[in-house]
């Protein structure tokens, strides 16, 4: 390497990183120590004792106006700024600092909240998912402030402490400070990668529709000797209407609910296809099991995956499980999730998928069904000069040629971004991998593409001034 004096302000910052890169995981580790669940049934304040730890973070890493925000009734969220760069755009940077419940613990190889490295990766919830999503944004920023003594773009970061209950509060925030958010340009740092080592930027996203819906046929439960045979079981009631709504090739079979889909573009196509996913890549990725029939085969599997409604049974309950005796249930419950392609609307599919459920509710049974508010697809295009300067800076700082993705998860934010702080280019980056296994046990982050994900952020800011956009 070069001797400082004659590196430039990026390779002085990403030296800086280099050196500090132990002092930046211990504190992404002290961050996962911190069990900040936001669903309902855990102790709120751990997201609160996040939002702060995340806050001194932001402080220590240079930015200025760090604050916590808290509107009544909410989780708390965390601001900081740099806007230092005379002349030059403003940045907008994303990520949250809530997780998903651990789940099955019992599932964990390592205790779920104590951050462990094994393998080149770090367990523990919330490790990818998004915390290093805080790490990049504070590490890279760091890198600048700690050496050149500012950035080469202004820069606001904002960190939710909602996002993984969907967040319902988000709106309220953007437009309470709509004033201190106003960018030019947007980084949310809440995506993977197409593949481990391979930069990816997310340009479109599914949108998501789930509601609960309850079939009864008595007022309790019976012993099904004495009285199964007359009366129809709810149980199978129910199975009946939730096969109905896939065919046998499991797409989606409610009517009229394809109608409304945006298919991918040629060129859309053509990226997929240079992609070179297959079905023995996917089998790898997934751990789909040996003999498991897939629905798509090759560059098929993505457009399925990223531009194609998909049903989920997301919980069944019927009784319980352990010592179950011989009963005729008197209900059966199950919540559904349709993922929603481009060009699909919530409220209309929640309303062709409620009709489509008590049509086919059988034998006279009493069905109750309960929507959750749904969340739009997203979708943009990659045309906007921002995003080749994004790919640059993705391909310096992980060796590899970025790419351009779909994504076949809901991040409903995105659309509530661009609709209250204006039509400003969001870039979807992230840090998780197919390995991942975010929002299931053992999740974990990869320490290689980590590195690289800070790096190439450290370039974008320099990339970026340098463009003059």
């Amino acid at each position: 390497m070069a001797e400082r004096g004659l590196m430039t302000p990026r390779d002085q910052a990403i030296a800086h990183y280099d050196a500090h890169r132990p002092g930046h995981l211990e504190s992404l580790k002290k961050l996962v120590r911190i069990p900040s669940v936001s669903f309902s049934g855990y102790d709120p304040e751990n997201v609160r004792a996040s939002a702060k730890a995340t806050a001194q973070w932001l402080r220590d890493s240079g930015l200025h106006n760090v604050e916590i925000w808290e509107l009544p009734d909410t989780y708390p969220s965390v601001y900081g700024e740099w806007l230092g760069a005379k002349d030059a755009p403003t940045v907008l940077l994303y990520a949250h600092h809530d997780v998903q419940p651990p789940l099955r613990e019992a599932l964990w190889n390592s205790p779920p909240f104590e951050p462990t490295e094994r393998n080149g990766r770090l367990y523990g919830r919330g490790s990818a998912d998004d915390k290093a999503g805080i790490a990049v944004h504070a590490a890279s920023i760091a890198a600048w402030l700690k050496t050149a003594g500012n950035l080469p773009v202004n820069v606001k970061v904002l960190i939710e402490g909602e996002e993984e209950i969907g967040s319902p509060n988000l709106t309220a925030y953007l437009k309470h400070y709509k004033d201190r958010l106003r960018c030019d340009y947007m980084v949310l740092t809440d995506c993977a990668n197409y593949d481990t080592g391979k930069p990816s930027l997310t340009t479109s996203l599914r949108g998501l529709v789930t509601l609960e819906i309850t079939v009864s046929a008595l007022n309790s439960p019976l012993h099904s000797g004495m009285w199964g045979g007359p009366i129809p079981d709810p149980v199978s009631g129910l199975c009946k209407m939730l096969a109905s709504l896939t065919n046998e090739k499991g797409r989606v079979a409610v009517s009229g609910l394809m109608d409304a889909v945006v298919p991918p573009s040629k060129s859309e196509l053509d990226d997929f296809r240079a992609l070179g996913m297959s079905e023995k890549i996917f089998r790898e990725q997934s751990g789909v099991l040996d003999g498991v029939r897939l629905f798509a085969e090759n560059e098929e599997l993505l457009v399925q995956l990223w531009r194609q409604p998909a049903i989920s049974i997301n919980a069944f309950r019927a009784g319980g499980s352990g010592a179950v005796g011989n009963v005729l249930m008197d209900s059966a419950w199950a919540r559904i999730g349709l993922r929603l392609a481009p060009g699909m609307d919530p409220e209309v599919c929640t309303r062709m998928l409620t009709d489509h459920l008590q049509k086919t509710c059988p034998w006279g049974l009493k069905s109750e069904i309960v929507p959750e508010q749904g969340a739009k697809p997203w979708k943009t295009s990659p045309d906007h000069p921002v995003f080749e300067v994004a790919k640059k800076s993705l391909t310096r700082g992980y060796g590899s040629d970025a790419v351009c993705i779909g994504c076949g998860g809901t991040i409903p934010f995105v659309d509530q971004f661009t609709g209250i702080l204006g039509d400003i280019p969001a870039l979807l980056v992230g840090i998780e991998d197919p390995r991942t296994n975010a929002h299931s046990e053992n999740e974990s982050l990869d320490l290689g593409d980590f590195d690289k994900a800070v790096r190439s952020q450290i370039h974008f800011f320099a990339d970026l001034a340098e463009s003059g956009l």
